[in-house]
């Protein structure tokens, strides 16, 4: 070889090929030691590569920073679920009245914030859970993206001011492209979206009841907002699915069939996988006879068209809220002898269904089961099977009867749970809603939630949390059904409030679930503030823009109580028009979020209440199990660890171990991912409902958490706190 060819080829070794070399390196190493996106990367893994804080010193953590938002609302109730991401040494996340912050990674320290309502009327602003947001960079081009209310916002990564080229001025309304007229309706995302190229796909939360908005999947330009595909999760007609619809015209008023927990995505093979919920109203499918596709599915979509590759239904022709709680992580494992690309998602039943990523084809055996199929109620069809997976087994129970009845109250409480369940149907967690009542267990908060999975590629091990308490679920007559008409202003603001509110707030106004009270409402909020959050709805309520203004009075004046025979105005029947002709009438409701407890407050089963699980995914078998929290009254008597509901996911790292705060009891906690040994914990300033983020600055690992409380009535917090080594 000569000379000149010798230069050339060290000339190109070390200015092409070198940095082509150490880009991908960098790239890789990114790729799990970062945490640049939420839930850590595209295949929502919640894991990350760094080891520098392991089993042997994590015992060690101190808090490193903590930074208050300043905006927590504790007669609210607000909350922070958001798990926040880290690009280049900056902390983007969100505030419990939806500021956008930007800190520095290392020391806590603010750089910018930005407001979205900073401007805004009062009347307009529209508080809703935000669990992440979204970054893209192209050059020195630098967005977050984020949503708050109905629209979502283009903000500069560097100087925190919006991006007015992106939308209508650096912002776009959910309601539009939407391929329905739903301006009157609640349509918000509350999940951050995921980026594909250059587009922003993302999905929504609508309403539950009878007047939601279709749940359809959109991708937006990143860089000017238009509307780039839409994919119909209510089939129109000639799309693949309509004809799951017995009713034709199903998809001119059905709602929901949304994808409110996120996705994730294959960038290599150009997928993203989205879950759905089920369609509305989520207790009734009188006018939804069918399969309902595509409700309650994993849809495989090419993510630069929207086109359908492939879907997998987890439940036909849903009665019972189960929607898909969390996006379904992208796994390699082995399977039959070889590395397979799957996908592993976890439902509120307490199944994991592990599917082939390419074509959606069970890697372990999905058989359909018969189920209580007969409905009490009028114009009901259940469907009659629904699909089980052989592997892996259950992460919970799923049934409740009265051997499962807790035995750490004493006796005549055990009767009175005894009692009530002699009044309710039971014994399967499929049992059609009925007018007389039923246990709903696993419960409507899980089995999983929001927080999802975690997934370790060293180890094959699937983490899941979850909640194992029993709700239950009573269905009325509704509006029109109804004997009596309402013949003044007070009974017709009670059949409102029969009709709009009580699913979420009880019969009598007392509360269920994580469900406030609405008693003595006038002691906390006037007249005009409670018109405000009618209008635009607050956290986990909807809004209700579409009940005439008229109607509204009367449900305020019933809801702060006030007395009277005043006779209702003409043109008002008391019927329960609810302002929606487009939609056709719901002749049942239910009666409110409930859970099963005792009468000292704590759930009706045995504990766990919460637990952990590793599952390993090679082999579809359970590895460890444990209780996840503590009630330390409980405790102190010497009761064993019972877990509590927790909401918010974990973080895995190559350390071994496994980061997870969620608790009711305020603590983080780190066990050894191997064993589920407890190695370390801390105490919060407010419970973290989050999933915990873990990064590297300047070669230093820190491990984050929202403290934002709220939940099981907890106190509000709006602190985001940070651990390290000393």
């Amino acid at each position: 070889m000569n000379l000149r060819c010798t230069a050339y080829l060290r000339f190109t070794v070390f200015t092409v090929l070198l940095p082509l070399l150490c880009g991908c390196i960098r790239e890789q190493a990114n790729k799990h030691t970062s945490w640049s996106q939420y839930l850590g990367d595209n295949a929502v893994s919640h894991y990350s590569a760094l080891h520098q804080i392991d089993t042997t010193n994590v015992r060690h953590l101190t808090m490193a920073w903590q930074y208050h938002t300043g905006d927590a609302d504790s007669s609210g109730h607000s909350q922070m679920e958001c798990n926040p991401i880290i690009v280049n040494g900056i902390l983007y996340a969100t505030s419990p009245k939806l500021k956008l912050i930007a800190l520095d990674a290392a020391s806590g320290k603010e750089k910018w914030v930005f407001d979205p309502y900073a401007s805004a009327d009062k009347a307009s602003i529209q508080i809703n859970a935000s669990r992440g947001v979204t970054y893209w960079e192209e050059g020195r081009d630098k967005r977050i993206f984020f949503a708050a209310g109905s629209y979502v916002y283009a903000v500069n990564a560097q100087t925190g001011t919006l991006v007015t080229a992106f939308g209508d001025s650096g912002r776009i309304d959910l309601h539009d492209g939407l391929d329905r007229d739903v301006q009157d309706l609640y349509v918000v995302s509350t999940t951050p979206g995921i980026i594909y190229k250059n587009l922003l796909i993302l999905g929504t939360r609508v309403s539950e009841g009878g007047d939601a908005a279709p749940g359809n999947i959109r991708a937006f330009d990143v860089r000017t907002g238009k509307r780039a595909w839409i994919f119909h999760t209510i089939p129109h007609p000639g799309e693949p699915g309509y004809d799951t619809w017995e009713n034709k015209d199903a998809w001119k008023y059905t709602g929901g069939a949304n994808c409110w927990s996120g996705m994730s995505l294959d960038e290599k093979r150009g997928i993203v996988y989205a879950p759905t919920g089920s369609a509305t109203f989520d207790f009734y499918g009188g006018l939804r006879k069918g399969r309902n596709l595509f409700s309650n599915c994993i849809l495989a979509l090419d993510a630069g068209t929207g086109k359908l590759l492939w879907h997998f239904q987890t439940i036909h022709h849903d009665l019972w809220d189960r929607d898909l709680p969390a996006p379904p992580n992208l796994v390699t494992i082995m399977h039959k002898g070889k590395k397979t690309d799957a996908l592993a998602q976890v439902t509120k039943t307490g199944f994991v269904f592990v599917l082939n990523r390419d074509d959606g084809t069970p890697l372990y055996p999905v058989h359909e089961v018969p189920v209580p199929d007969s409905s009490t109620l009028t114009g009901e069809s259940p469907w009659p099977t629904q699909p089980v997976p052989e592997l892996p087994r259950p992460f919970m129970p799923q049934t409740f009867d009265t051997s499962d009845i807790n035995n750490l109250v004493p006796p005549s409480s055990q009767q009175a749970v005894r009692s009530a369940l002699a009044r309710l149907e039971y014994g399967h967690m499929l049992i059609p809603p009925s007018e007389k009542g039923s246990v709903v267990f696993p419960g409507f908060d899980g089995g999983a939630e929001w927080g999802g999975a975690s997934y370790d590629p060293e180890t094959g091990y699937l983490y899941i949390n979850t909640n194992q308490v029993p709700w239950t679920l009573h269905m009325v007559k509704a509006g029109e059904d109804r004997p009596e008409p309402a013949r003044t202003a007070s009974e017709y603001g009670h059949r409102i409030y029969t009709d709009h509110c009580m699913a979420c707030h009880g019969t009598n106004r007392e509360g269920g679930g994580d469900y406030p009270s609405l008693l003595h409402i006038g002691q906390k909020y006037s007249e005009a503030e409670i018109l405000r959050i009618i209008n635009n709805g607050r956290r986990m309520m909807p809004a209700f823009k579409q009940i005439p203004d008229r109607e509204k009075k009367y449900l305020i004046a019933y809801l702060l109580g006030i007395k009277g025979d005043t006779p209702l105005k003409k043109g008002s029947s008391g019927k329960n028009t609810g302002g929606l002709s487009k939609s056709p009438f719901v002749p049942y409701n239910m009666t409110g979020y409930n859970k099963l407890v005792t009468p000292e407050g704590y759930p009706a089963n045995k504990p766990p209440w919460g637990t952990l699980t590793a599952i390993n995914l090679n082999t579809g078998r359970q590895v460890w199990q444990i209780p996840l929290g503590s009630h330390p009254e409980l405790e102190k008597n010497g009761m064993p660890a019972t877990g509590t509901e927790n909401y918010g996911g974990a973080a895995v790292t190559s350390g071994g171990l496994l980061f997870i705060a969620a608790t009711s009891d305020g603590k983080i906690r780190a066990f050894n991912k191997a064993t589920g040994k407890l190695l370390w914990e801390a105490g919060l300033p407010a419970p973290g409902y989050a999933t915990p983020s873990t990064y590297a600055v300047n070669g230093k690992q820190y491990l984050v958490i929202a403290c934002g409380g709220g939940k099981l009535n907890s106190p509000s917090g709006d602190v985001y706190m940070a651990f390290a080594l000393p």
